[in-house]
């Protein structure tokens, strides 16, 4: 089970509440518009495919990522850029964090208060991103053997079984995301979501209360800024542990 963090699902759990809906509609949008700079049509450009299939899950309305999209060639619009900010949360746990701005003077220093205020600091570049990996992360409907064979068929690489969503994680190489999902797919497989992320290469277990808390304050302030595309955690809470 190395390398498989809990944050991931404890973040969707989360999601699938937030009232934020312009604020995850900001973020979404910035994820296509980037996607987008590799070819604005869905069918030939697999990131756009994908960055499209999460908007329209999270309910985003048509228009809204039709000019996401178009904001890629769009030359007198803000131009966004892409940056990865490393740091250590409380207890020590490794956080990167993913960012889609246009204005990198504003969007440091508003990463490094959300790190100070909850106990953490930022980190030099690559002092955190080497204890990830880049993979295709998909999550499927249901769980057993069929289904890992399946995936196993399609090209993963490892799958993990959640009891608590009754889903099946799976990941994969990064160029082969697209094709093991639509082998899924085509066996008739419920695909919940998919998507290239950084997977932790080991996972640091807390079972303490209050240092738990501290970092869930920490993850819910970075995702709480509208410049920041995704964030990345090698922690997991102890089963024991009760917030």
């Amino acid at each position: 089970m190395s390398g498989h963090s809990k944050w991931a699902t404890i973040k969707r759990q989360k999601g699938a509440n937030d009232a934020k809906r312009g604020a995850l509609f900001t973020k979404l949008g910035n994820q296509i518009a980037i996607a987008a700079r590799g070819g604005t049509d869905p069918a030939t450009n697999s990131a756009l495919a994908l960055a499209v299939e999460k908007a329209k899950a999270a309910n985003m309305p048509g228009a809204n990522i039709e000019r996401s999209i178009q904001r890629a060639a769009d030359k007198s619009a803000a131009q966004l850029e892409e940056a990865m900010y490393e740091g250590y949360g409380p207890g020590g746990v490794a956080v990167l964090v993913e960012v889609a701005t246009d204005n990198k003077n504003r969007t440091l220093p508003e990463v490094r208060s959300a790190f100070s205020k909850t106990g953490g600091s930022i980190a030099e570049p690559g002092s955190v991103a080497f204890q990830f990996s880049r993979k295709g992360v998909i999550r499927a409907k249901g769980r057993g053997d069929e289904l890992e064979l399946a995936a196993i068929d399609a090209g993963a690489e490892d799958i993990f079984e959640e009891e608590e969503t009754g889903e099946t994680v799976i990941h994969t190489a990064p160029n082969d995301l697209a094709k093991v999902r639509d082998a899924l797919k085509a066996a008739g497989i419920e695909i919940v979501d998919a998507e290239l992320t950084y997977v932790p290469n080991n996972t640091m277990e807390i079972s303490d209360p209050e240092t738990a808390r501290k970092v869930i304050r920490l993850m819910d302030a970075l995702e709480d800024l509208d410049d920041v595309a995704a964030t990345h955690t090698n922690f997991e809470l102890a089963d024991s542990l009760s917030l």
